[in-house]
């Protein structure tokens, strides 16, 4: 059944119904049809509100806002050690860039090229340097913090096609 799963997401318009779930998720209306998403998505990932500034499914407005919950003040202090990570999830891959050029993410290579969308200048920068990759299972926070002071300066958009990752599908998939 996984390989006829991963087989339907590799033939499916996955911009297309990214961009049609995107929209969806924000949609306030019906209000019934939003907290019946909610209380789903909850109770198949045990999702636990308790950390959340909004304390029931139903006090979201769609379900981009429950997805992205914020926490309450406090939630997530910074530790005074020397690390700290900038997400909720699971620490998948940690290690060094190896000849400068390759990188392990969702249990793949990758070269840092591809990964930041073909920019050597940007490339780089990062060779020689160490990398870690965290896996955001649906029912962790959803919300990534630079654990330092300073401003986010530049996104990048870093085309290619948009296959899950659980483990099932990472398995299958190449690239």
């Amino acid at each position: 059944m996984e390989s006829v799963m991963t087989a339907v997401q590799a033939i499916l318009p996955q911009h297309f119904l990214s961009r049609l779930v995107g929209k969806l998720a924000q949609l306030e209306n019906p209000v019934w049809l939003k907290n019946f998403l909610i209380r789903t998505f909850m109770s198949r990932y045990d999702i636990d509100l308790t950390e959340a500034t909004c304390s029931s499914g139903e006090d979201f407005p769609h379900f981009n806002a429950f997805f992205t919950r914020s926490l309450r003040e406090g939630m997530r202090p910074l530790a005074s050690s020397h690390w700290c990570h900038p997400a909720d999830g699971v620490l998948s891959q940690r290690g060094a860039v190896a000849s400068s050029e390759l990188v392990q993410a969702k249990g793949r290579t990758y070269s840092i090229q591809s990964l930041l969308a073909g920019s050597d200048e940007e490339a780089g920068r990062y060779a020689e340097g160490c990398f870690a990759t965290t896996y955001l299972a649906p029912r962790d926070y959803h919300r990534v913090h630079m654990p330092i002071r300073g401003h986010l300066v530049k996104t990048r958009y870093v085309p290619g096609d948009l296959f899950s990752v659980n483990a099932a599908t990472v398995e299958r998939v190449d690239g």
